[in-house]
């Protein structure tokens, strides 16, 4: 059976849980990645995008993801579109990777950047990256170099930050620099560790 060791870290946009996952993975946990697998599903059906979604989708034979974002963020019939088409070859592979992880016996992370909001994985335990929503909004205008406008659509399409902080079974707090959040990240692990060795 699958998931039975699984505790899903999620997050919201530009809170910092690819860093999370990356200091996780150096800090000895077992992280299956939705968003990599997501990645992976999407460039195999390269085929597919350009069939529903037009040519000018697929340059050189590779998904353009930042074009395709565009319209699934702009338009609500080609997202449901994509999601049905991905979401049923995503959980596929993450199930076939959990079980495989389960079989050690020891909990592992599960990286699902929407595990609140799609409600589609039987996860008891969840660990959320936190981030105040001013700061969270700043990091993403200043990474993805959007608007004020534009990102808050973003940010919005997802739950509240605080509501998926109250939810979580552990918080990772990402306020403030780099060397907090390692420290956050030890600390995280090593309460796991203890509950289970």
């Amino acid at each position: 059976m699958a998931f039975k060791y699984a505790i899903a870290l999620t997050g919201s946009i530009a809170t910092g849980k690819s860093t999370v996952a990356s200091l996780m993975a150096l800090n000895g946990m077992r992280v299956i990645d939705a968003d990599s697998i997501s990645h992976e599903i999407l460039e195999a059906n390269a085929q597919w995008v350009k069939e529903n979604f037009g040519e000018e989708f697929v340059k050189n034979g590779k998904v353009d993801r930042p074009a395709l974002g565009k319209l699934i963020f702009s338009n609500k019939d080609a997202k449901k579109k994509l999601e049905e088409f991905l979401h049923p070859l995503i959980r596929q592979e993450i199930e076939a990777r959990s079980e495989k992880q389960d079989s050690f016996k020891f909990p592992y992370l599960i990286d699902i950047p929407l595990f609140f909001e799609s409600q589609a994985y039987p996860i008891k335990d969840s660990v959320v990256v936190y981030t105040p929503p001013e700061l969270q909004l700043e990091r993403f205008m200043k990474r993805n170099g959007y608007s004020k406008e534009e990102s808050l659509k973003r940010i919005a399409s997802q739950m509240p930050i605080d509501e998926k902080k109250e939810r979580a079974t552990w918080v990772i707090d990402n306020s403030k620099d780099l060397p907090h959040l390692q420290d956050e990240v030890e600390k995280f692990v090593n309460t796991i560790k203890e509950k289970y060795l």
